[in-house]
């Protein structure tokens, strides 16, 4: 869709992948990404096919989890979300948009993110 001067564009969440490396392990791959959650938003239900080691850089986000309590991460603060684990991270920042840093180590013939509904 083209860019129409005058209308903004609905914010959406982003992934930037900022890295892709072969892991020491065969068949594993170390993808690092910038992820961002504008406010209200959320990065809806979605798994990984290994483990997640992120850190929230800017905001708050509550991480939800099927089998789990909600945790709360606010900026400086270290996660980690175990392989096949659903989740969704969700922006309760009022004002600002988050900002994660996260590393996956994942099998390197399956997607990075799988959505659930």
């Amino acid at each position: 869709m083209a860019h129409r001067p005058g209308v903004a564009e609905a914010p959406t969440v982003r992934r930037t992948e900022l890295q892709r490396h072969p892991a020491s392990v065969p068949g594993r791959l170390i993808v690092q990404t910038l992820f961002e959650i504008p406010v209200g938003l959320a990065s809806g239900r979605h798994r990984h096919p290994g483990e997640e080691v992120g850190y929230l850089i800017h905001g708050t986000v509550a991480m939800e989890f099927d089998d789990r309590p909600t945790l709360t991460i606010h900026a400086g603060q270290p996660f980690l979300i175990p392989p096949g684990v659903v989740h969704n991270a969700r922006n309760i920042t009022p004002d600002v948009t988050t900002r994660m840093l996260s590393t996956y180590f994942v099998d390197e013939n399956e997607p990075l993110v799988t959505q659930c509904h």
